[in-house]
This record gives structure tokens, C-alpha cells and sequence, in this order.
């Protein structure tokens, strides 16, 4: 049993929709490969990938909330990606997220919940695009299983493979 599976392995080509930069990268993306950066605010990312695409920050910009688990889940993405005409999606966090980068992320969450309950996202022009209930879902992961995944991505960032059942992950 896998417990983590490297989606920009499997990329090929769709990695030429992968053009942001790391220094662009909205604070509130969720350490992992992907991320998003200067992205267009024309509303494309959560039709695409609804399940791990939001908007946020001073000027709505898209960010990954919460990061692909199967292949299905990656492609999404990767449209969401190819959608976005400022091509502002980034591809490397891998190379760029540190266990301890991704320890103090994890320190500073309560910033995130700040930001998710400090708006009445029913009340944004965006709410056809079911804005709230992805905001309560981003919180409801980020209190619950969010925990658990950046244990499995600390361990590969660690050991560049998959945990094994019995394997010890790391502590957030």
C-alpha cells in the first residue's frame, strides 16, 4: 500500500503549464509539489479542480488548498493550471518545501483559520462557484486529516519514497 505517490513524476508535458514562481507563491497554499503564485482571478481554477483550488489573498488570486492524491485528482489540477492565462501555477515545491519550512507552515496555521473565518464567503460575488462550502472544507481539513498528510509529505520529503505501513512518520 502507497501511502504517497509523486504526481510530478507522472507530468510529461503538462509540466509546460507549471510556469509559476516560487517567490509569487500565496502564503496560503498547502506545502506540496503544487502551488499557486500570480494567477489570473478569472475564476477558472475551481471549475477545473473544485476538491484543491480556492481563492484568496488581497486580490482573490487562486492558491491549492489542498493537494492531489491519485492521478485523476492531479490531472484536475493540471488543467486548473493550463486555465490560468498568467500561467502562475508552480510545480516545484518539492524542491523547495524543507521539513522545517513545512513545520513552521504548519506553526503559523492559525493565521489560515483567521483568514477562512474572517470573510462571509456567501456573501462574495464568487459564491455560484459553491465559494463557502469550499472554504469550510479547506477548515474542516486543516483541523482534521491536513495533520496527517503533511506527516506522509515531511516522510518524502525526507526519504524520496513512500511511507511503508509500519514506518515511523515524522513529528509536525
Amino acid at each position: 500500500m502507497t501511502l504517497y505517490s509523486d504526481p510530478v513524476a507522472h507530468l510529461g508535458r503538462d509540466r509546460e503549464a507549471f510556469r509559476g514562481r516560487w517567490e509569487d507563491r500565496l502564503w496560503l497554499n498547502v506545502p506540496g509539489p503544487f502551488y499557486g503564485g500570480e494567477t489570473d482571478t478569472c475564476r477558472t481554477g475551481r471549475l477545473s479542480a473544485p476538491q484543491h483550488v480556492l481563492y484568496g489573498g488581497e486580490y482573490l488570486t487562486e492558491y491549492v488548498y489542498r493537494q492531489p492524491g491519485t492521478p485523476a485528482e492531479t490531472a484536475r489540477l493540471v488543467e486548473a493550471a493550463d486555465c490560468d492565462p498568467f500561467l502562475g501555477y508552480g510545480c516545484d515545491g518539492d524542491a523547495r518545501w524543507t521539513p522545517g519550512t513545512v513545520r513552521a507552515w504548519w506553526g503559523d496555521r492559525s493565521r489560515i483559520t483567521q483568514y477562512l473565518s474572517g470573510h462571509d464567503w456567501d456573501d462574495i460575488d464568487w459564491a455560484e462557484q459553491g465559494l463557502a462550502a469550499a472554504v469550510r472544507d479547506f477548515a474542516s481539513y486543516l483541523a482534521g486529516q491536513l495533520a496527517a498528510d503533511l506527516r506522509i509529505y515531511l516522510y518524502w520529503l525526507e526519504e524520496r519514497r513512500s511511507p511503508m505501513p509500519g514506518d515511523r512518520l515524522p513529528e509536525l
